[in-house]
C-alpha cells in the first residue's frame, strides 16, 4: 500500500517553507521563482504565505523543459510552457521552487534557464518534499517535508489547481 500524504499534510509544509525563508531572510527584497509544472503552484502559496510580511516580493514561473538533460529521453513530446519572470534579474535574490527533489537535474537544469534572464546576486532552492538520492551536488536550502524513499520509488504530487486534489503518493518501484 502506497504511502500517501494528505492535503493537510502538504499545508504544513508549505508553512515551513514559508517559515523558514522568512527566518532566514529577514525581510529582505525577494523572488520566488516557480518551475513549472508543480513548483509554480507551490511557489504561489509559499507567496501568499509571506505577503502579510513588510517587504518587497515578487513571483515568476519558469519553464526549463528545452534545459532537461532527458529530453530526448521522456516518453511523450513535451509541452513547451511560457516562462514569466516579470522583474529583473540581475542582482536579484532568487528562491527557485519545486515540488520535489530528487536527483538534483531539474534544479541543475532551471539555474542553465535562469542564466538566460541575468545574473541573480544570490540564488537559492526550496522545495515542498526532499526525497534524497542525489545525482548531483545540489541541496535544496529550504524543505518543507522529507521523505525517506527508495531509490526506485514514486513520488507522485497532486496540486488543487493541476491536478484536482492535494496530496502526495509514494509508490515502491513502479508507478500506480
Amino acid at each position: 500500500m502506497p504511502l500517501t500524504l494528505s492535503a493537510e499534510d502538504m499545508a504544513a509544509g508549505v508553512d515551513r517553507l514559508a517559515e523558514a525563508i522568512r527566518e532566514k531572510t529577514a525581510g529582505a527584497p525577494i523572488a520566488l521563482i516557480g518551475i513549472r509544472r508543480r513548483g509554480d503552484e507551490v511557489a504561489e502559496r509559499v507567496l501568499t504565505r509571506l505577503a502579510e510580511d513588510d517587504r518587497e516580493l515578487n513571483f515568476g514561473i519558469l519553464d526549463i523543459s528545452l534545459y532537461r538533460d532527458d529530453f530526448e529521453h521522456l516518453h511523450e513530446n513535451p509541452k513547451l510552457l511560457e516562462s514569466d519572470i516579470p522583474f529583473p534579474i540581475e542582482g536579484a535574490h532568487i528562491i527557485l521552487v519545486d515540488d520535489v527533489m530528487f536527483t538534483g537535474r531539474t534544479i541543475r537544469a532551471a539555474l542553465d534557464a535562469l542564466s538566460d534572464y541575468g545574473r541573480p546576486a544570490k540564488v537559492e532552492v526550496a522545495v515542498l518534499i526532499d526525497r534524497g538520492h542525489r545525482e548531483l551536488p545540489i541541496q535544496p536550502d529550504y524543505v518543507g517535508i522529507t521523505l525517506s524513499t527508495q531509490r526506485h520509488d514514486h513520488v507522485l504530487v497532486s496540486l488543487e489547481r493541476t491536478d484536482g486534489v492535494d496530496q502526495v503518493r509514494v509508490c515502491a518501484n513502479a508507478p500506480p
